[in-house]
């Protein structure tokens, strides 16, 4: 009997804890939160600039070709061929136009020089005594004359004013009509020579400025449009411009530079960030505007790109407005959004 009660004792404790397992009753479920949807945003302000567009190539920069002026440099030479005996110029020397550069041997030159100079002074004596005629005279004065040439031409001077860029002989060096002594360049005269693609010829006129940057770091150099080619290279597709630079511009002849010239120019427009302006979903051009705590999408039409700022236009923008940046990208229509410290 005690097993059997024992059993049945057992029996129930079980029952009793199946009860409690599967008939306990479930407490209320709790009810989930909203998730945050609060978009975190960088912003900025819509401004108005001046925009401008460019046509951007790479280019040299150049001494002045002859045009409406001489050229801006000139390869010295001999006028007759002789020996250098005294160079009279160093590299980087200023010279004035006519200055001395070189001497050739002028000991023969100089002995015709000095016969001629007696001969005339004798032949000047007799006609004072009548002891010789006027043609005499005046062929005297002309070998002179010639003798004084031929000398001339044994001093090499400078073609232009400008600075000495190389010195290719020394004292002893034998020279003819080919030889180059020399090459002189008027650094207050450069330009900048470049091949432009003939798709953007027609945006080009002469007188447009040009921006010249030698490198990243430096400050452009302004200078002008001055030539436009008129005929394009069927290997290259490309024409040559020619921008005209100031003086005193600190370029140097030989100098790889980038050469941005301003095509168009709009001033006074509104403007807004580079990240600012988006495709949304349908693939129209947008910005989001920032009013409160809600960012919505306004289609705007974009323009012209300078630097880090777009050129935009849209019925109701205002200097002012607040636009989101970064965080623009995929936005929706209409959000609400965090607004993040710059």
């Amino acid at each position: 009997m005690k097993r059997i009660a024992v059993i049945v004792s057992g029996l129930i404790a079980v029952a009793g804890l199946a009860w409690l397992v599967w008939f306990k009753p479930a407490k209320p479920e709790e009810p989930e939160k909203p998730p945050n949807t609060d978009v975190p945003v960088h912003v900025a302000q819509i401004t108005r600039a001046t925009l401008r567009g460019y046509v951007t190539d790479y280019g040299t920069v150049e001494p002045e070709p002859a045009g409406e002026r001489p050229a801006a440099s000139a390869r010295v030479s001999a006028s007759v061929p002789g020996v250098v005996t005294e160079v009279k110029c160093v590299e980087g020397q200023g010279v004035e136009k006519g200055a001395a550069l070189f001497q050739l041997d002028s000991r023969a030159a100089d002995v015709a020089v000095a016969f001629a100079e007696k001969t005339l002074d004798r032949q000047r004596k007799l006609v004072q005594v009548e002891g010789t005629s006027q043609r005499a005279l005046q062929e005297a004065e002309q070998q002179l004359a010639a003798a004084r040439a031929q000398q001339a031409l044994l001093r090499v001077q400078a073609p232009l004013a400008g600075t000495v860029v190389r010195v290719n002989v020394k004292p002893g060096e034998a020279v003819d009509l080919t030889s180059v002594l020399a090459e002189v360049i008027d650094l207050d005269r450069l330009v900048v020579s470049a091949n432009v693609p003939s798709r953007e010829l027609a945006a080009l006129k002469v007188g447009q400025p040009v921006e010249v940057l030698a490198d990243k770091s430096a400050s452009p150099v302004t200078g002008t449009v001055a030539f436009i080619g008129s005929e394009v290279d069927p290997k290259t597709g490309t024409a040559l411009v020619r921008a005209s630079l100031p003086a005193h511009c600190g370029l140097r002849p030989g100098q790889f530079v980038t050469a941005r010239i301003v095509s168009e120019e709009h001033k006074d427009r509104l403007a807004v960030p580079v990240e600012s302006v988006v495709k949304d979903a349908e693939g129209s051009t947008v910005i989001a505007l920032v009013q409160g705590d809600k960012a919505t999408q306004r289609p705007v039409q974009a323009g012209l790109r300078d630097g880090g700022l777009v050129e935009v236009e849209a019925d109701g923008l205002q200097p002012g407005m607040t636009v989101v940046t970064q965080g623009a990208y995929a936005l929706p229509k209409e959000t609400k959004v965090r607004v993040l410290p710059q």
